[in-house]
């Protein structure tokens, strides 16, 4: 199988600027607790990947077809209905996590917030870390 790039990579982008650019304000404080969580979670610094995706740290992946890339280990993006969280791994491996998180939806591999500040912040904290060291193969701490 041909690789072809990923659409969505690192940019340079400030991440700050665009959390300023979110005009629910909600959406933007969620945006803010979780830039802060994350970066705390992952010691990493947030990344701007394409144009709306706020990123921790990267893996390289390998899918059993031959495809394979580059991605952020953690990220989120604040869409218009909800912020969404992009997890390492199947949801299966969250369900413990997820039956303490509160209100929520997913997807494949999808998270889905209306309000992140709502969440259960001990739970999500260990949603963001057992994600992020699904994605790096880090032990804990």
């Amino acid at each position: 199988m041909a690789n072809t790039p990923n659409k969505t990579t690192p940019t340079t982008g400030d991440v700050d600027a665009f959390i300023t650019t979110i005009t629910d304000e909600q959406r933007r404080r969620d945006a803010h607790l979780l830039v802060a969580l994350m970066r705390e979670v992952t010691g990493q610094p947030p990344v701007l990947w394409g144009s709306s995706i706020i990123g921790f740290g990267s893996w390289h992946y390998r899918y059993a077809s031959g495809r394979e890339g580059d991605t952020a280990a953690i990220s989120f993006s604040p869409r218009k209905a909800q912020t969404v969280l992009y997890l390492t791994g199947g949801m299966d491996q969250y369900e413990d996590l997820l039956a303490r998180l509160g209100e929520h939806t997913t997807g494949k591999g999808c998270l889905y917030l209306k309000r992140v500040d709502q969440a259960d912040h001990r739970t999500l904290r260990e949603i963001v870390d057992r994600s992020y060291r699904t994605a790096t193969g880090s032990a804990p701490d």
